[in-house]
């Protein structure tokens, strides 16, 4: 009897993801456990595996590359040896002839070449992907302008991301002569299609928004230790066969340190009742291409600073390559989220829902201060804390932010001990 290939779920918030391609072949023999398609989530894209065996049979008007799918569709079917396809099953013969997978169109094609004009031949003009085809006709470019970043110069849709910011504005420029007005310029108003993870970060930060009573306490740090820290590491480290850790790598250390003090801060709200967790799971923001991740860094209290640094940096390298899997990015119990490296001073940041608690980290700046009776330069950083009120009282949130303050002022005593 033919198995049904549907699309499971690969994270608590996941409804629906975007196709990108069969793994295998129709026809072809597919063993449990092997990969068998791919899927973008919000996150990443990543390779599903199959869960039975059998013989891939592919359904006409079935998913394409691009196309939106849900979490229990029906994607395919697995059949026994010597099974006959059942009725409806049978490919079209268009499917027969292609290959599974993602179809390309060519650049030529793609643009909207007039009817009758003589189309490319095969491998004369770059594959297009349909989903960069799709944004192309969206934005108005001309994929024969655009050159292709993928295998054998293939437009992908960050292509053409690319070559949109990169051409005219509709109205040009009227030059202007001496003594004449100003002309002015237009520029058309551009409708950018929402991806997966635009839509899905949108979602996630409204229900983070709404489902908390988030409050803000913000806190100034001496970061002058810090910087020397890190200063001695960058000396004692070779960096050309270890990591050395990032001022972030020790922040996420020293935060485990104040959560284990303070664990109404490493905990979430369970409608009836309030759960404090028994790890301590950080994960880290990243800013990628595609939007916002956060990567999970497991069990930090037993990680060394080189381990906690040779871990984040392979986590963060793999978010930004799109090669986390679900796992990996699911399960944090406190976030960290650092823009000082953008230059950012301060500012609020919104709860990883469901965890009780995010850090925002600011920048690290060269300013005056009072040490006893004089005023001399010092490293500052700035720390915010946004937390759910209905977990924990602003009291004690201020003691965990306060202490972590401590921690960073003095920070090279607790990394040894």
């Amino acid at each position: 009897m033919a198995i049904e290939i549907t699309l499971p779920r690969l994270g608590w918030s996941m409804d629906e993801g975007v196709f990108v391609q069969w793994l295998k072949q129709d026809g072809e023999v597919v063993q449990t456990g092997e990969p068998l398609f791919s899927l973008e989530t919000d996150k990443a894209v990543q390779e599903v595996e199959a869960t039975d065996a059998g013989i891939l049979a592919l359904v006409p008007g079935g998913p394409v590359a691009g196309e939106t799918v849900t979490v229990g569709q029906v994607l395919g079917y697995l059949l026994a040896e010597g099974e006959a396809r059942p009725e409806g099953l049978v490919p079209s013969a268009a499917t027969a002839a292609e290959p599974a997978g993602e179809t390309a169109v060519t650049a030529s094609a793609a643009a909207g070449a007039p009817a009758g004009a003589p189309t490319a031949a095969a491998g004369s003009a770059p594959a297009v992907s349909p989903r960069a085809a799709r944004l192309a006709a969206a934005l108005d470019v001309d994929l024969r302008q655009v050159a292709g970043s993928g295998r054998g110069g293939r437009i992908r849709e960050r292509d053409v991301q690319a070559a949109a910011g990169r051409q005219p504005a509709a109205t040009a420029r009227a030059a202007a002569t001496p003594g004449a007005a100003a002309t002015a310029v237009t520029v058309a108003d551009q409708d950018v299609p929402l991806t997966t993870a635009r839509r899905m970060i949108a979602e996630r930060m409204v229900q983070s928004q709404s489902a908390t009573a988030a409050v803000t306490l913000m806190t100034r740090v001496d970061a002058t230790g810090l910087v020397a820290l890190r200063q001695q590491l960058r000396a004692a480290v070779d960096e050309a066969t270890e990591p050395v850790p990032t001022f972030t790598d020790i922040l996420l250390k020293l935060t485990a340190v104040a959560l284990a003090s303070h664990p109404d801060l490493n905990a979430r709200w369970a409608e009836d009742h309030i759960v404090r967790y028994g790890r301590i799971d950080l994960g880290i923001a990243v800013d990628t291409d595609s939007g916002l991740v956060v990567p999970v860094v497991r069990g930090v209290p037993g990680l060394s600073l080189g381990q906690l640094a040779a871990r984040s940096r392979d986590l963060i390298e793999r978010a930004r390559a799109r090669r986390l899997n679900a796992e990996e990015m699911t399960g944090s119990t406190f976030t960290v989220s650092n823009l000082g490296p953008m230059g950012i001073d301060a500012f609020t940041p919104i709860i990883n829902y469901p965890e009780c608690a995010i850090l925002g980290v600011g920048r690290i700046t060269r300013q005056p201060a009072v040490v006893g009776d004089q005023v001399v330069p010092r490293d500052q950083l700035s720390l915010s804390l946004t937390f759910d009120h209905r977990v924990v009282d602003g009291a004690p949130a201020a003691r965990f932010l306060d202490h972590l303050r401590r921690l960073l002022e003095n920070p090279g005593a607790r990394l040894i001990l």
